[in-house]
This record gives C-alpha cells, structure tokens and sequence, in this order.
C-alpha cells in the first residue's frame, strides 16, 4: 500500500520562507511523476508545482514560478517544495501526490485526476 507523509508545514511571517517534505513509501517502483497541490479555505485544490519521472523536470503554477522549487530525492523516495518570498496569500493545506501506472517520462502532470494516490496535507499559514 502506497503511503505519503507529508511534513514540515507551519507558521511564517510574509516573506519568510519554508520546506514542505513529502516521504513516499510502499512504491512498486522508484520513481514516479509527483506534484504539490493546495487547498485554501474554501476554494478547490490546486496545483502548485510538479516534478517528471525521467530527468526530474520542473513546472510551477505561475503564482509561484520564481518563488517554489520542488525537488527529488529518489534514493530516499522524497520529494521536497522550497517556498521562499510566501505570501498571505499562499496560506492552504498542502498535499503531496503521486502517480501510478502509466507515465510520460518528461511530463509534469497538474491535475488532481492524474494522481492516484495523496498524502494527508500539511498545513502552511503566512501572517501578514
């Protein structure tokens, strides 16, 4: 059974800055196709970043291109998001997930119905 933990959320001051963990276990293979989503009050799921199977390729959603870096640790089966420069406005719980099955090696899949399995969410909360 697949499982994603994710940690490291908490409280930061505008413009402050902090790494969300993801820690993926129970995996048939080494490498997947992952991506960072949110879910602010309210409002729906979105995607933050993602990160490719093959050579680890990057995408961002544009409110964060420039500020988020995701990143891969496969030997650990870790996938990490650097959020620098946060805004109150990047306040959400945020959930890692992981795709099973088929997968483009250079893609960076953004939405939630391409992912199969979900961790349970960290929450992130910028004060202004």
């Amino acid at each position: 059974q697949v499982q994603l933990v994710e940690s490291g959320g908490g409280l930061v001051q505008t413009g402050g800055s902090l790494r969300v963990s993801c820690a993926a276990s129970g995996l048939t293979r080494s490498t997947n196709a992952m991506g960072w989503f949110r879910q602010a009050l309210g409002k729906e799921r979105e995607f933050v970043a993602g990160i490719s199977v093959g050579i680890s390729i990057p995408k961002y959603a544009d409110s964060v291109k420039g500020r988020f870096t995701v990143s891969r640790d496969n030997a650990k089966n870790t996938v990490y998001l650097q959020m620098s420069s946060l805004k109150p406005e990047d306040t959400a719980v945020y959930y890692c997930a992981l795709r099973s099955g088929p997968t483009l090696l250079t893609m960076v899949y953004t939405r939630t119905a391409d992912y199969h399995y979900w961790g349970q969410g960290t929450q992130v909360t910028v004060s202004s």
